[in-house]
């Protein structure tokens, strides 16, 4: 059985359509200066007609397997992360199976919201290194603008909608996943949610005409909650990888807020000069941030085989994750 699992191949898929905070402060009482100052957010990128979760996951995917050079029918298992699967069952993962002409994987969704990249990350690798699975195809992908309310100024400027995708093989030596912090606070879980849709409280008339289907949430709390997991979680990373902040090549933190990133990044000492930002064209992808981050930062030129990056979020649960990893491969 394999130690590590090396990230082989990546690639991300993003809608064609571009909202700016233009077209919103002509839905919504605001402005593109305050959007900014808030969040660093300029534009977003939102789904179309044919456009879903699936269709940008397939795509992202497809382009992760293309860049490690690897056949589709060399993947055994393909891991989703989403909290907009395209319907309540089957699992998306199994519609990207069927998209990308992946026979017999095994294919299945997992949901922790905005950190479901590092979640499902320590999932893959777990597979690979317990002799599981050997050829893991993991995306995340969400549609989160289908949850928007787009007359709350409050989320609407927020979001937007994309996927991101790598692969993992087998490796004897230290690349990949070197350190996994998973945490959770389900005592905190309506502080971001969306309430009306599961089995808890089904989507009636009723509540869908008080908008009990679109996702709320608590600024101020989350802000706080955020700063601390992703900075505590991300120390700890570190020091269970037996890395120092000064050794990490690159931060790649969850995409949600500037100001969250800012504040995460002082806690742990790290200038913003090794931080990646691209929240500014793309918002909250929610579980794809992270890996779009990463495909973008490693086309850029800013992460090389054997650089040591930091990947840390923060999503509704509430849930928090962060993981050392070492990037590419042996």
């Amino acid at each position: 059985m394999a130690r590590y699992a090396a990230i082989t191949g990546w690639g991300f898929a993003v809608p064609e359509r571009v909202m700016t905070n233009a077209e919103l402060e002509r839905i919504v009482n605001t402005s593109d200066e305050w959007i900014i100052e808030r969040t660093g957010i300029r534009e977003r990128r939102v789904v179309g007609p044919g456009e879903s979760t699936s269709t940008l996951a397939s795509e992202a995917g497809r382009r992760a397997l293309a860049q490690a050079g690897l056949p589709a029918d060399a993947i055994d298992l393909i891991v989703l992360a989403t909290c907009t699967p395209d319907r309540p069952f089957p699992a998306t993962a199994c519609t990207v199976q069927a998209n990308l002409g992946i026979a017999r994987a095994a294919a299945f969704d997992i949901a922790a919201a905005c950190s479901g990249f590092v979640y499902g990350l320590s999932v893959a690798t777990s597979m690979i290194r317990s002799g599981a699975a050997r050829n893991v195809l993991f995306i995340s992908a969400d549609v989160f603008t289908h949850y928007i309310n787009w007359n709350d100024r409050n989320t609407c400027v927020l979001f937007g909608d994309g996927a991101g995708a790598v692969v993992l093989q087998p490796s004897d030596e230290p690349y990949g996943q070197l350190s996994s912090v998973l945490g959770a606070s389900g005592k905190d879980e309506d502080l971001m949610a969306v309430d009306a849709g599961g089995t808890r409280m089904p989507a009636t008339p009723e509540l869908l005409e008080q908008g009990r289907q679109y996702v709320y949430m608590n600024g101020r709390e989350i802000f706080k909650l955020a700063v601390r997991g992703m900075s505590d979680s991300s120390a700890q990373a570190l020091e269970d990888a037996g890395v120092s902040k000064d050794d990490i090549a690159l931060v790649v933190p969850h995409q949600a807020n500037l100001r969250i990133i800012d504040a995460t990044a002082k806690r742990l000492g790290v200038p913003m000069e090794r931080v990646f930002i691209n929240l500014d064209r793309y918002g909250n992808t929610s579980a794809a941030t992270i890996p779009i981050a990463l495909a973008e930062a490693a086309d850029q030129g800013r992460l090389n085989p054997g650089d040591y990056v930091l990947v840390t979020a923060f999503g509704g649960g509430l849930t928090w994750a962060s993981s050392v990893v070492r990037w590419g491969r042996p």
